[in-house]
Parts: C-alpha cells; structure tokens; sequence
C-alpha cells in the first residue's frame, strides 16, 4: 500500500463492525484496515471481541466491545456481566447503551446506577462509552443523560448506536461537550461518512469517530 494518506486521522477513529450478518472474515478485514491504516481501535460485538483480539494481538490496536447493544434494554445485571465477559476476552474498551426508556420516564438514580455498575465492572484499566441515543432525546434529555454519565464516573458520552436513526450532529456534539463541562469525553458515531463531517465534529469537541467509512476519510473524500 502506497503511503499516501493523513494517517493523523487514525488516532481518532475506532473502525466499527456491528451488523447483525457480521462474518468471521468481515471481522477479519475490518481488523486488517485497521492494521493497514491505523485506526486507534476496531469496535465490535462481544460474540466477536475474542477473535478481533487474536487477530490483533501483536498491534497496539485496541478492541472495543458493545453492551446492551443496541437497544440499551437488557438488564443491568445482563450488561454487567457482558461487560466482565468481554473484558475476560480481551477488549480493551466497552460502549454501553443506556436504557433508554427509562432515562424518558425519569428514572434517573436507575440510570446512573446502570452506568456506575458497569464503569465499576470495567475500571480501573478499561474506559466506558455511555451511548445515549441522541436520536431519541429532547435536549434537555440529552443533557440529563450526559450528566448523570459523569456522575456515575464513565470516561465518554457517545451520540448514537446508528440502530434506531439518526446520525452524530455538531449542534449534538457541542451540547453534550457543554454538559459534561470537561468531565467526560465525546464520542460522535453514526453517518460519518467524509472527511469534511469528520472535521465537523472534531472541531466541534469530539475525540473519537465511530465509523466504518473510516478508509474514506483517510484518503481525503
């Protein structure tokens, strides 16, 4: 491979794998671009973190694992023990999905103890990504969200699974950078499809892109 590209857009994108029909070789390739274009992390289910692991283990390529993914409606004891699970094969960062509903219903200590519970399975050694489903949210939900995922000591607020619509925005971007006020990182995921919305959502406090177009934005497109 010809060594034409901005590789410094790598640190920032975790080259995701979540379709239901993921085959062994599609894991297989997404870790190889990873590889090839160094991508920070590959981000996958936890049917498939052990596998990503062993194909990567002689790189500094971290895997990430899914929970509750992607309706956030499993039970807190269920996404516990997928977190342990993943953790034991391998991942070295977890995206949880919130439950939804209940942040809706105003269940806030249910929430935020949700979160704590799973950041307390994964730390010390293993970040949490609180994915919130901006999609779903009224601004006032999305900030709510977002604060009780730094109460509950999580290290990044993420915007959408990319399962039930929408996409990551630089107005969502930029408030929920607002909410956590310096205390969580941002993770903008879901139809980052180019390089110019790449920017977009850096320039707007984002630190991770969850996306599989990663190669596109590489190249420039």
């Amino acid at each position: 491979m010809e060594d034409t590209y901005d590789f410094e857009y790598g640190k920032y994108i975790e080259h995701s794998i979540l379709r239901p029909d993921t085959k062994r070789c599609d894991v297989e390739s997404f870790c190889q671009d990873a590889i090839d274009y160094r991508f920070v992390a590959v981000a996958v289910t936890p049917a498939n973190v052990k596998y990503a692991v062993e194909y990567l283990k002689d790189t500094d390529i971290l895997v990430g694992a899914a929970i509750g993914f992607p309706l956030g409606t499993s039970t807190t004891f269920i996404k516990v023990a997928e977190t342990i699970d993943a953790i034991h094969n391998g991942a070295r960062e977890v995206d949880m999905v919130i439950n939804i509903g209940a942040l809706k219903d105003g269940l806030y200590d249910f929430v935020r103890e949700e979160i704590r519970q799973v950041t307390e399975a994964a730390h010390p050694s293993v970040p949490v990504k609180v994915i919130i489903e901006t999609y779903l949210l009224t601004d006032e939900e999305k900030k709510t969200a977002c604060r009780l995922a730094v109460e509950a000591g999580a290290d990044y607020v993420k915007t959408c699974t990319g399962f039930n619509g929408g996409k990551a925005t630089v107005e969502d971007v930029k408030l929920m950078k607002e909410a956590v006020g310096g205390n969580c990182k941002i993770k903008a995921s879901t139809g980052i499809k180019s390089r110019a919305i790449a920017d977009a959502l850096l320039a707007a406090g984002a630190v991770r892109l969850g996306t599989s177009s990663g190669i596109r934005i590489e190249a420039g497109n």
